[in-house]
């Protein structure tokens, strides 16, 4: 696959995935107006949603990722094209995540308070408790999902799996309007904990868990597309699944101490938010960031390495490890040199627009006084922080397990999960109420920054040169196109303060004219500097352009 052809891929996946980030981001706001943000209900909902999401990454998400694609690449080299490997893999997978489900719904009140804080009342934890029950059967239709998924990515067939989440954003968008027209927005934007009915939890949270129904079996018509079918069988020895246990053992260990550390940041995000509602005072506690702020902040900060990074490594990954399963030591090298300059030049551009125009963005995401947007975008532009950091150890973890390597990755992660866990206490101590999560995301920042940093260094002693020198040329002019934009950027805002501040459709106009002008500056420097990522990404674009 050369360059342009692997453009062309992850510009399909690209463009699945904005699809689905828009509609990702008007669910979101259409959840805010719903439930509010900063409030109890809403961050009870919020710990309830993210527990099925949290498990299914606990125990199976990364497992899968990490094992699926290097394991089927392999499989299709047998006689049967590796049919019976893949059904008796799959027949595994699905069996265990069937299990894993059952027994955590039986397990919601105990996960409830796991993640939740011992500030909150009895009756927050226990309409958290109620959400929980209807949301945790997402696990395994979150597992569905994935398998299904990577038997597409491993056979080149990459646009249905990112396009899948449009199903789920479509349906959970439907619910949440259907619970404002039967609900209303609550008094002052929120819902009281003691107004939840039975039928009003089963909207919200049975929705959310419909639309991941529905993001699993939208895969199924891609699939017998391709000729693929699944019969189950049992028997699991002498099959080859040795190497792909002790991938997903490793995997499996990284994700945990993942979730270890978030565990800490939920609680922490949850003490937060109780120190506020303390006060008593509704705009205090409307401007404090809680686990729902957090949330909303980190959809923001993913939206990029959705968009560019999971796009491309997601093309590159099947690539390395054809190429690693045959030795080629120096496609391998190659591929993560074009990942790491490509990933960088978006998450640049990222960083810079989530920083200068936080509070704008933040306001236009966030139905509610201006003070709810203004915590969201303070979150957002400190995780933005670590952005580059992030999308590359993504790409060099991929390169590990394109050679069946989980140990090492786990490894690389443990000093980014200490700077996080650290950090997350250290905010809790010391910051003001209404910063403490604004740390985490620092904290957040430094973990990924150290992370890629270690991994950098262990996949040099593996690979030996990993075109650094070109790498870091690239990365150079990246960081002066970015202070470059963000300088004008920041102009802007100070241009249209009294714009941006007059209302939620001012805020919109500061983001739309500020956004323009920072990618404008971006891309005009980035020209002048020769930045010939910049060409290869926008060559498909300027051909079509030139036909017309």
């Amino acid at each position: 696959m050369r360059a342009d052809s692997l453009l062309r891929s992850s510009a399909v996946m690209a463009t699945g995935t904005a699809v689905s980030r828009v509609l990702g981001f008007v669910r979101a706001v259409v959840l805010v107006a719903a439930i509010g943000q900063n409030f109890p209900a809403a961050n009870a909902f919020d710990i309830a949603n993210k527990v099925p999401n949290i498990l299914y990454m606990l125990i199976a998400g990364g497992v899968l990722n990490a094992v699926l694609v290097p394991q089927i690449v392999r499989a299709t080299k047998r006689e049967d094209g590796g049919k019976d490997f893949l059904d008796r893999l799959l027949t595994l997978t699905l069996g265990l995540m069937l299990v894993l489900t059952v027994a955590v719904t039986v397990a919601a009140p105990l996960l409830t308070r796991v993640y939740a804080s011992e500030k909150w009342p009895v009756e927050q934890i226990a309409l958290a408790t109620a959400f929980a029950y209807i949301s945790l059967p997402q696990v395994f239709f979150y597992g569905l999902y994935t398998v299904l998924g990577q038997v597409l990515n491993a056979r080149g067939s990459f646009g249905p799996y990112m396009w899948a989440p449009v199903a789920s954003n479509v349906v959970g968008i439907a619910g949440l309007v259907a619970f404002i027209v039967l609900f209303g927005r609550g008094s002052n934007g929120e819902h009281r904990v003691s107004d939840w009915t039975p039928e009003m939890i089963a909207l919200v949270a049975g929705s959310a868990t419909l639309g991941v129904v529905a993001q699993a079996l939208v895969l199924v018509p891609s699939l017998r597309k391709i000729g693929f079918t699944f019969t189950p069988r049992w028997g699991f020895r002498g099959v080859g699944l040795g190497s792909a246990r002790r991938v997903a053992g490793w995997t499996f260990a990284a994700v945990a101490a993942g979730q270890l550390v978030f565990v800490i940041t939920s609680r922490v995000a949850a003490a937060a938010s109780a120190l506020a509602e303390e006060t008593g005072d509704h705009m205090f506690i409307a401007g404090t960031p809680g686990n729902a702020a957090y949330s909303n902040a980190y959809l923001l900060f993913m939206l990029p390495h959705s968009l560019v990074a999971v796009s491309l490594v997601t093309a590159l990954f099947t690539r390395m490890s054809h190429a690693a399963g045959s030795g080629d030591l120096a496609g391998v090298r190659s591929d993560l040199s074009l990942g790491l300059r490509m990933v960088g030049m978006v998450s640049v551009l990222a960083t810079v627009g989530l920083v200068v125009l936080q509070g704008p963005i933040g306001w236009t995401m966030t139905p509610g006084p201006a003070v709810q947007g203004q915590a969201l975008g303070r979150v957002a532009a400190a995780m933005s922080l670590g952005l580059l950091a992030f999308s590359a150890s993504y790409l060099l973890q991929r390169v590990y397990y394109a050679f069946e390597d989980a140990k090492t990755p786990f490894l690389a992660q443990v000093p980014g999960f200490v700077l996080m866990a650290a950090g997350n206490m250290a905010s809790l101590w010391w910051l003001p109420t209404q910063q403490i999560v604004v740390g985490v995301g620092l904290s957040l920042s430094l973990g990924h920054i150290a992370a890629a940093v270690t991994s950098l260094v262990l996949l040099r002693r593996r690979l030996g040169s990993l075109d650094g020198s070109r790498v870091l040329r690239t990365h150079v002019r990246l960081l002066v196109g970015g202070v470059m934009a963000g300088v004008a950027g920041w102009l802007v805002t100070l241009a249209l303060s009294d714009v941006t501040w007059s209302g939620r459709a001012g805020a919109a106009l500061t983001t739309v004219v500020g956004g323009a002008v920072v990618v404008g500056v971006y891309v005009v420097a980035l020209r002048v500097m020769r930045v010939q990522e910049l060409d290869d990404a926008l060559a498909p674009l300027l051909r079509r352009l030139r036909r017309r």
